[in-house]
């Protein structure tokens, strides 16, 4: 029995030793990765900071050339609108409130000028609902192509800081 505890403890004693032989590089292998994550991390941080710097000194100029770059495309719709039969006639439709405006005015004007009470009412507005609905339509579209934007700014930003531009 005596020679299979001895057995059992060259055995142990074989495998510490072999697993001190081995720590000393996993623990060297460790520290580097440490290092490395840590560098890795100053390095994108640096990037960071120079990429805000960027947007920061840059933001005006570029936010004024996004704001102009939908110039062209709003002059394109109006006058695609323009050309649009039911465009065309509900404009027509809203020209008729904006003259009965004018003739309104007018009828005050007059009845004040000679003294008389103003029976002529006030003008009143009606939002026609076809133009809520293009509206909305638009600003849907509008968001998701300014959410598609905005994701682009992120990749480029994670690229940059990455160092994978």
């Amino acid at each position: 029995m005596t020679t299979e505890i001895e057995k059992a403890a060259e055995r142990v004693a074989k495998l510490q030793a072999q697993a001190e032989k081995l720590s000393a590089p996993l623990a060297d292998a460790q520290a580097q990765l440490h290092d490395a994550q840590e560098a890795e991390t100053a390095r994108r941080a640096d990037r960071a900071a120079t990429y805000n710097r960027g947007v920061t000194e840059s933001w005006r100029k570029r936010a004024e050339a996004a704001a102009r770059s939908g110039d062209d495309a709003h002059t394109r719709f109006v006058a695609l609108l323009s050309d649009e039969p039911w465009f065309a006639a509900y404009v027509e439709y809203r020209a008729a409130r904006y003259k009965r405006g004018h003739v309104v005015t007018e009828a005050q004007r007059a009845q004040t000028a000679l003294g008389e009470p103003v029976t002529a009412p006030e003008q009143r507005w009606y939002g026609a609902e076809i133009v809520e609905e293009i509206t909305k339509e638009i600003e849907r579209q509008a968001a998701e192509q300014g959410a598609e934007f905005g994701r682009e700014l992120d990749k480029a930003r994670e690229a940059y800081v990455s160092g994978t531009d």
